[in-house]
């Protein structure tokens, strides 16, 4: 005898009542309504009486709906809430069910006395970890004590809650890959259990791609839902990506609502993160957004010390400073030059003298000039303009300090690798969005104004001749 979709439905309530407490069942499931059930498109339409509970069946049920569901309507079932939003005048509206959740693969119900929900069965998972990059060799310095302090203590302790989810952003070649690195390899240490999982965001995005070519987009969900510690690396890669971003969004839920850690890494903070929707952004910002700079000298020094104990060579202390002050800032360049060093130690069997460590930094980075700064690029801008500095950092509205602060934002976009806020802040203290409007502003001139156009280029050659 075929069984009628509202029987399955009370069958449903019977299996949630078993596995919450009573007034759970009293309070959010109980006044659930039964609409109606479709064969053809297997959906579920149910009534709640407001848009609160709905909400929070989403954020607290939605495995053991899910679960639930799959158990007696059977595979692929579409779950859509039917809310009241006006029960004067009877208007309601239809919202599916988070997709994502309402189909995962592996979990099941007991139906038995006291029905208990069982937990997924999930492989073992390879962490995908460099084990090389630990905080026994991440130096600290004045530029990334805070963010290795607070990745430490994540380690540590990756139950709680506190500054989750962590961002790190900063320029490439600070450290980020090796700090997040580290992270999961403490974890890992301390946590064996633990499913950890560092990717980068183009990997992620491949095998999503992959996922949706094969048709196996749920389990390419499900199982990121099964981490416990997500890294996503790059994740400006991500920038205009909509459905990679969105899919990462019902996996970014997922594991926040069920306490589960997310460390993501940027060369850009999350306000400058372009072309990607508010809903994510706004959970990028909800935990801890650390900044990593590059490392000023003496860190630079001290990582230069590290590399050349680890490689056994023996570099003079002015030599290392040479390098330390040329190496533009960069951990990955001053791992080059050491890298190049070695080579020509071994090849040739010579000391490491000041002209060598010359040709091998010249090869690694380009030293022909300091970087330019945005005070430098300010300073060039107030002498092409006939204004001064002060007038342009000012609040003052006149046409011409106008000019020469936008120009001032745009090329410090243009020659320096701080993002928008930070330029904003040594220009005036203004906040990212003026530094945006500013170089949209330059830019949209710079296509219709000739003369505009030919007197930047002019900024630009005098940055040459102080180099």
């Amino acid at each position: 005898m075929e069984v009628s979709p509202k029987a399955l439905w009370d069958k449903s309530l019977a299996l949630i009542r078993g596995n919450v407490s009573e007034q759970q069942y009293n309070t959010w499931f109980k006044p659930i309504v039964f609409e109606k059930f479709d064969e053809t498109s297997r959906t579920l339409l149910v009534q709640v009486p407001s848009p609160f509970v709905y909400e929070y069946l989403e954020q607290n049920f939605v495995d053991l709906l899910s679960t639930v569901l799959r158990n007696t309507f059977g595979e692929q079932t579409r779950l859509t809430y039917r809310i009241v939003t006006d029960k004067e005048h009877k208007i309601s509206q239809d919202i599916e069910a988070d997709p994502t959740d309402a189909v995962r693969e592996n979990p099941r119900v007991k139906a038995n006395q006291g029905p208990t929900v069982l937990d997924q069965v999930v492989p073992e998972l390879d962490p995908n970890l460099n084990p090389h990059l630990t905080f026994n060799n991440y130096i600290e310095g004045d530029s990334n004590k805070l963010p290795r302090s607070i990745g430490y203590s994540i380690a540590e302790h990756p139950n709680t809650t506190q500054f989750n989810p962590l961002f790190i952003y900063g320029p490439s070649g600070c450290g980020k890959t090796h700090l997040v690195s580290a992270i999961g390899n403490r974890t890992k240490q301390m946590y064996p259990q633990k499913r950890v999982l560092y990717i980068s965001a183009k990997l992620f995005q491949v095998q999503f791609v992959q996922a949706v070519i094969n048709n196996k987009t749920n389990d390419f969900i499900g199982f990121y839902q099964t981490i416990d510690m997500l890294i996503v690396d790059d994740i400006q890669e991500w920038m205009g990506k909509g459905k990679t971003l969105d899919t990462f969004f019902h996996i970014f839920n997922h594991l926040f609502k069920n306490g589960k850690r997310i460390i993501l890494a940027s060369d850009r903070p999350p306000v400058d993160l372009k072309d990607m929707p508010d809903r994510l952004l706004t959970r990028f910002s909800c935990g801890l957004i650390a900044e990593l700079e590059n490392p000023n000298t003496q860190l630079c020094v001290d990582i230069l010390k590290e590399l050349i104990r680890k490689n056994g060579l023996e570099i003079p202390n002015d030599v290392v400073e040479f390098i330390a002050q040329n190496a533009d800032g960069s951990v990955r360049d001053l791992q080059g030059v050491i890298n190049g060093l070695l080579a020509y130690s071994i090849t040739y069997g010579g000391d490491i003298n000041l002209k060598l460590a010359e040709r091998c930094i010249k090869r690694a980075v380009k030293i022909d000039n300091k970087p330019l700064t945005v005070d430098d690029i300010v300073s060039s801008v107030c002498n092409h303009f006939d204004v001064s500095a002060s007038s342009v950092n000012s609040k003052s509205r006149k046409r011409d300090l106008v000019v020469a602060r936008q120009v001032s934002m745009y090329l410090s976009q243009k020659y320096t690798r701080m993002p928008a806020s930070r330029i904003g802040k040594l220009i005036g203290n203004r906040d990212h969005s003026t530094v945006i409007h500013s170089c949209s502003a330059v830019e949209k001139r710079l296509k219709v104004d000739k003369e505009f156009a030919e007197e930047i280029s002019s900024i630009e050659n005098s940055f040459k001749l102080k180099k």
